[in-house]
């Protein structure tokens, strides 16, 4: 295996810790992979993938000195002090990896957005760099905007404007800012990081063409490189597990028993929390809509919780054989099983990715980033998602009861088949994102020779 990882073309894709983000950067690595590419995966130690789960990679650890992602901590400082830690490391193993090459072979980074290190080191060794995207394309026409809303007064958001759209953001209402009640030295920091990024020699994205149009052609507009919507990036090729929590596959079995389009999934990511009244409202919520439902509760999710402890009183046998708690969902099989009717999530950029590929309609609550932006075009623009605006127990019933009963759901159902077919289009041959990822592959083989 060894000697096949050198054959291709070199490619050195530098990943982030984050699950949301690690995630498509794998997918990617397998679909380039697949096209005759040698990969290399450079990532941190923090949140290491697992190398066996990709033998045909070779894997570069750099030591970044973080024992853990504190979700409490400052975000900004947090990014500067991973990039500052790992570049050098990047750039002598590049260094020297330039001298044992060949002379007409040229290495290619492509980076995750915020590991914009990765950037400075290419230039450094005057080698052409391309940003992977993981968030969804609509989001960053909102990011950009923050400066001029910051100096108009805008930012942070007062209650009295959360509800008013947001002037040539449509759809967007305030509330869907991304660090829209920040502080405003918090604002100010996200968007001085964004500076670190200059403009690549293009950007995969991994979302489709016909799903975020409008975006990508203003994206275009404004970077002036290529873009490539090569998404979902999940459904490209067959890739193992890139999750970094151990996966309950016995779900599986549990689902198997349930009807067809029965079961609430609910999964809220790898880094939000909640604490135990919201776990209350939220559990007893799910037992009062009298639907069978699939809950992802991770170790410590719940504040100062080892795992479910806190649950209340009487949860347990209220929903016994109904009802299945575990701490990590194989999320793509679960989404794919005939008894999931609905998805209840955060709407990171992923998981509204695997539920769009699999015609499964969404309950939203959004928690950071881009994924009030997700949740806004999720039930206002593609209307095959319902927006929780409260964590309390009637609301949350109603919600399951409207998405896996009522006829309001039936129709969002049949929106998000319709949406899955146009998925699943873009990626056979004449599809868009068949497209985009033969134009990328030349691409790359352009910039490898140069």
């Amino acid at each position: 295996m060894g000697d096949e990882r050198k054959r291709g073309k070199p490619l050195v894709l530098v990943a982030s810790p984050f699950q949301g983000h690690m995630t498509p950067m794998l997918q990617l690595g397998s679909v380039l992979h697949s096209k005759g590419f040698s990969i290399t995966m450079v990532h941190t130690k923090l949140n290491s993938p697992d190398p066996s789960n990709h033998p045909e990679f070779e894997f570069l650890p750099l030591f970044d000195n973080f024992l853990a992602i504190d979700a409490s901590a400052n975000f900004t400082t947090f990014l500067e002090a991973l990039n500052d830690n790992c570049k050098m490391q990047l750039q002598d193993h590049l260094a020297q990896k330039i001298r044992e090459g060949r002379d007409d072979e040229m290495i290619t980074i492509i980076h995750d957005n915020i590991m914009y290190f990765a950037e400075e080191v290419a230039n450094n060794l005057n080698l052409p760099s391309i940003v992977l995207r993981s968030s969804s394309a609509s989001y960053v026409p909102a990011f950009l905007a923050l400066p001029k809303l910051h100096a108009k007064g805008q930012l942070p958001v007062k209650d009295s404007m959360l509800q008013e759209l947001v002037p040539e953001l449509h759809p967007l209402r305030y509330k869907d800012l991304p660090f829209n009640r920040t502080s405003t030295e918090v604002a100010t920091e996200m968007l001085a990081l964004s500076e670190r990024i200059r403009t690549p020699s293009a950007i995969i994205w991994n979302t489709m063409e016909y799903l975020e149009y409008s975006a990508l052609t203003q994206l275009r507009q404004r970077y002036q490189v290529p873009i490539f919507a090569v998404g979902p990036l999940s459904k490209m090729v067959r890739c193992p597990s890139t999750s970094f929590l151990k996966e309950d596959t016995n779900c599986i079995s549990w689902l198997d028993k349930q009807a067809p389009r029965s079961v609430i999934y609910v999964s809220l990511g790898s880094l939000a929390t909640m604490d135990k009244t919201e776990l209350a409202e939220t559990a007893w919520g799910l037992a009062n809509s009298n639907q069978p439902f699939l809950w992802v509760v991770r170790p410590g999710s719940v504040c100062g919780s080892v795992w479910i402890e806190f649950f209340p009183e009487g949860f347990t046998e209220e929903i016994r054989g109904r009802g299945l708690v575990l701490k990590w969902a194989p999320q793509k099989q679960v989404l794919a099983h005939s008894a999931v009717g609905g998805f209840w999530s955060h709407c990171g950029w992923n998981s509204t990715l695997e539920s769009i590929s699999e015609g499964i309609p969404m309950i939203c609550r959004p928690v950071m980033g881009d994924q009030c932006v997700n949740s806004r075009y999720l039930s206002s623009v593609w209307r095959i998602g319902l927006e929780l605006e409260h964590l309390e127990r009637k609301v949350i019933e109603s919600a399951i009861r409207r998405l896996l009963v009522d006829d309001e759901g039936k129709e969002m159902r049949q929106r998000a088949i319709h949406m899955k077919e146009k998925a699943k289009h873009s990626l056979c041959n004449g599809g868009s994102s068949f497209k985009f990822l033969n134009d990328l592959v030349e691409f790359l083989l352009i910039q490898t020779r140069l």
